[in-house]
Parts: structure tokens; C-alpha cells; sequence
């Protein structure tokens, strides 16, 4: 399936332009490995009213939109949940806890510590309707970056441009997100010495900022352009679109379904899977044409058996029509010339 990322700007809702990415490997949990034999993505920037068509649109919101919070929420009924986020995270945001959209991490389990997205509300509300009502509904919402899984490496990201770049730093604790300099890789351990026990964290950058990134951190890096990264994004498991901003649950299931599709028609990993169902399917089509070839002759015969006993019976019957009727007839007649039964 198509799948056309977006990135949600604030002034897309007032008729600015957005970065988006069209690729049909976009599946969530689609594995990293396909990148090797997937074709780049289409990519480039256009209004809301001008985005192409494709089969689901995914939202990514901006990293420098977002904060990460770890908390261990208790285990109380879902409808009770999103005041329990606020109650516990008042202390620790420094908007108003009412004032901001919340998202639990897709594999949370309730009693234990799970990662918490935060955003701005209000904001992120309206961008949906502005999509909404251009008649291009979004499918999912997803984070631009994600924490990394407890026990993970680091990895750190370079974007923007050279007078304007920025540094993202994805890690077991969480995702920050600081203006490119020493002074900010300083801050966040990061630099031309190793770190985390003598390990260097893979850093990518993108094509405009790759030589500054290298300059500045003492080592190599990995290129990843814009429209890559938000591939990469769309294959999260997050969807950010919970409790008020969630869909119906005839919607959600649709979505699932799509979902599921999608994967199990664009994942490498299915693909034996998907030639034996054909392999399958092929041999119950021919085995159905020869069983209703085998069915076609048997009745020819019947047909033809029939039409040589009333022959043979009468034999003055010029042609055969309708064989039952016409034996029918002859034996009335026969009936009749003989006056028996």
C-alpha cells in the first residue's frame, strides 16, 4: 500500500508548505533490512490542498513539538486514564497538563514504567481537522524519533541546515533535542571521544548538515536524507491518535486491517509465505477446472446413453430432442395400439 508521510508544521494549517515522502514501505515493523532492496521514496514539499493522493496518510510530528516522560501510571479503568496522565505528569511539564495531548507507548503494560509523548493539545487537534476537511483524513500520527529500547545504544541524528542545525539524541532515557554545537554535545555526551563505555553512538545526518556533523564530532557519518528518516518514522509502532483524538472502533479495526495487509503484502520476511498461498491458490484452480472437465464428460455421457436407449428402443425416431419426453410419447402410443396396461 502507498503510504504518504507528512510532517505537521504549524503553519500547515494556515496554508504553508510541509516536507512529505511517499514509499510503499512504510509498514509499521517492517524491517530495517528492506531499505537494501527498496527503491527511495518519492519526496518534496507542497499545501495541505496540494499533498498526493495515496492510500493512508501518516502525520509525523516534529521532534522540537514533542517532550518524552517516563512514568509508571497504576492499573485503573481506561476511561480514568488520561486524568491519571495529568495528575502525574502536572509537576513535571511546564504548560498546563490540560493543555497538552498524550500517547502511551504502544507495548506499555499497566503498572509498570512506560515512555508518555507530549504536545501541544489544541494544536495538533486542529491539524488534523485542517486535514479533515481537505478530504485527506489521517491514518496515523506518529513521533518523529522514539526512546530506544532499555538496554539500546544511543543513536544521534543531524538535520537542518548548515546555519541552522540541529542535534537529536535517541537513548534508552529518552529523546533530546538541542541546537547543533559544542556546547550541545557536550551537554548530551557526545563528541569526537567515546562514550558509553568506549562505544561511539551511530550518528546520521542529512546530506546538507553531513560535512558540518562530521567536523564538529571528529568521525564520520552516516547520510540519511529527509524523505529516508521519515520512512524509518512511519514504521513505528506509535499512533498518537488516543484518547480524544482517537478514531471509532469500526475505524481502528479498518485501519488494523489495512495495516496488517499492507505488512503482510510488503514485508520481505512474508515473502515465501505469499508464494506458497499462490502456489496454493493455483493448484485449487486447476484442480476445480479438471474436476468440472471430469463432471462436463461424465454427464455428456449420461446424455449420450440416454439418447442411444430410445433409439434403440424406437427405433422410428428420426431425432432425438428431448429424450425422456420422446420415450415418454412412444410408450403411450405403444399403450394405446395394444390396449394393455
Amino acid at each position: 500500500m502507498l503510504s504518504l508521510i507528512v510532517v505537521l508544521d504549524p503553519a500547515a494549517a494556515t496554508g504553508g508548505v510541509m516536507g512529505f515522502a511517499l514509499s510503499r514501505e512504510a509498514t509499521p515493523g517492517l524491517s530495517p533490512a528492506a531499505d537494501a532492496d527498496a527503491t527511495p521514496p518519492e519526496h518534496g514539499t507542497a499545501p495541505l490542498a496540494l499533498l498526493p493522493r495515496a492510500g493512508e496518510l501518516v502525520a509525523v510530528v516534529p521532534a522540537r513539538l514533542m517532550s518524552w516522560h517516563r512514568v509508571q501510571l497504576p492499573k485503573i479503568n481506561a476511561a480514568r486514564l488520561r486524568s491519571a496522565l495529568e495528575g502525574v505528569l502536572e509537576d513535571r511539564v511546564l504548560d498546563d497538563a490540560s493543555a497538552l495531548h498524550f500517547a502511551l507507548a504502544p507495548d506499555g503494560v499497566a503498572g509498570a514504567p512506560q515512555w508518555v509523548a507530549a504536545c501541544d493539545r489544541v494544536w495538533l487537534r486542529q491539524t488534523l481537522q485542517a486535514f479533515e476537511a481537505a478530504g485527506k483524513p489521517v491514518s496515523r500520527v506518529v513521533p518523529e524519533f522514539t526512546p530506544q529500547p532499555d538496554g539500546a545504544a544511543p543513536v544521534l541524528h543531524v538535520l537542518g541546515q548548515p546555519d541552522n542545525a540541529v542535534l537529536v539524541r535517541c537513548a534508552a532515557d529518552g529523546v533530546q533535542w538541542l541546537p547543533f554545537s559544542h556546547a550541545a554535545c557536550a551537554a548530551l555526551g557526545v563528541g569526537a571521544s567515546p562514550v558509553d563505555g568506549g562505544v561511539e553512538p551511530p550518528c546520521f545526518a542529512e546530506p546538507a548538515v553531513a560535512a558540518q556533523a562530521e567536523e564538529l564530532l571528529g568521525r564520520p557519518v552516516q547520510i540519511m536524507p529527509t524523505a529516508q528518516r521519515l520512512v524509518a518514522a512511519a514504521r513505528s509502532d506509535w499512533d498518537m491518535a488516543q484518547f480524544d483524538l482517537a478514531s471509532t472502533g469500526r475505524t481502528r479495526l479498518v485501519r488494523r486491517a489495512g495495516m496488517a495487509w499492507a505488512q503482510w503484502m510488503g514485508s520481505p520476511e512474508w515473502r515465501p509465505a505469499r508464494w506458497a498461498l499462490g502456489v496454493l491458490l493455483l493448484a485449487q484452480v486447476v484442480g476445480l477446472n479438471a474436476w468440472a472437465w471430469k463432471e462436463r464428460a461424465d454427464l455428456q455421457a449420461k446424455r449420450l446413453e440416454v439418447r442411444q436407449l430410445l433409439t434403440r428402443t424406437f427405433p422410428r425416431v428420426p431425432i432425438v430432442v428431448d429424450a425422456p419426453a420422446q420415450m415418454d410419447n412412444e410408450v403411450a402410443v405403444l399403450r394405446q395400439a395394444t390396449g394393455a396396461v
